[in-house]
């Protein structure tokens, strides 16, 4: 490094000392090159906020291939990263791109005009958000707490995700019919509906929330039992939005399912 500054110094020397004798007016003095070099020309990386960064992307990419199933919480060292994420403009975008998605599915689909064609949408993190909970729980750092998250909906004030919502609004006015199919128990039926109609979700046709003899049934078990009862009354399930592949796995499923992003939770 020595050797190269003393190479460039030389070099610049050399031409100010050309360009003084080189000039014809006696009068008018040589004008200075000054350059400053950097300490340290080699590119400064903190390698291991790198690799954190990276470990934490792969493993969002994972959660959302359905790859690492089940997990209770996310990995310590990506509480950062889930909430920059979560807050930044990534989650946003993936939701648009999700929503823009289905929406094209849904102008593409030929209707039969009976009343019997639907759209089926999960609630939490895809109608609704539960991120300003999330947000005091470290981003699914923390063990899932019933009680403290039943607490939470029962404020009812769960915000919109808004490319859901004009989701929502374009498969109403196609003319589908719309099924609400959420985890919540019966019980916040009354809270739920007056959550969903703040955050301008309307006119939908059918509410399932679990009822009793539903508890104890995995996610994947209760909402593929209440597609199979929906289709057997007749009902064609042409597309289905949730944020966990247990709203869309299973069996009785729809013809075109739509992921939204989540990294904060798993439900099986």
């Amino acid at each position: 490094m020595n050797f190269l500054k003393n190479f460039l110094l030389l070099c610049l020397l050399s031409v100010a000392f050309c360009q003084q004798h080189s000039n014809t007016d006696p009068h008018i003095l040589p004008r200075p090159l000054i350059i400053e070099l950097p300490e340290n020309l080699e590119p400064r990386c903190d390698s291991s906020i790198e690799d954190t960064r990276l470990r934490c992307t792969g493993w969002r990419v994972a959660v959302e291939a359905n790859n690492l199933s089940p997990w209770k919480t996310i990995p310590e060292e990506c509480i950062d990263y889930v909430k920059d994420y979560m807050l930044g403009r990534s989650y946003e975008i993936d939701l648009q791109t999700v929503s823009n998605e289905a929406a094209r599915f849904a102008r593409s689909v030929d209707l039969k005009g009976d009343g019997m064609d639907v759209w089926i949408f999960d609630i939490d993190e895809t109608l609704l958000s539960n991120l300003p909970y999330y947000a005091e729980h470290g981003y699914g750092l923390e063990i899932f707490d019933n009680v403290q998250f039943d607490k939470w909906v029962l404020e009812g004030v769960a915000p919109t995700i808004e490319p859901s919502l004009k989701l929502y609004n374009e498969v109403l006015g196609l003319g589908f019919k719309i099924f609400l199919l959420t985890g919540r128990r019966e019980d916040k039926r009354n809270i739920t509906t007056s959550n969903l109609i703040e955050a301008g979700f309307r006119n939908w046709d059918r509410l399932i929330l679990r009822a009793n003899e539903d508890h104890g049934k995995t996610a994947v078990a209760f909402k593929s039992d209440k597609r199979k009862e929906i289709m057997e009354e007749g009902f064609r399930i042409l597309g289905n939005s949730g944020d966990q592949w247990s709203d869309l796995i299973g069996s009785a499923v729809s013809v075109r399912s739509f992921k939204l992003s989540n990294p904060m939770y798993f439900i099986s």
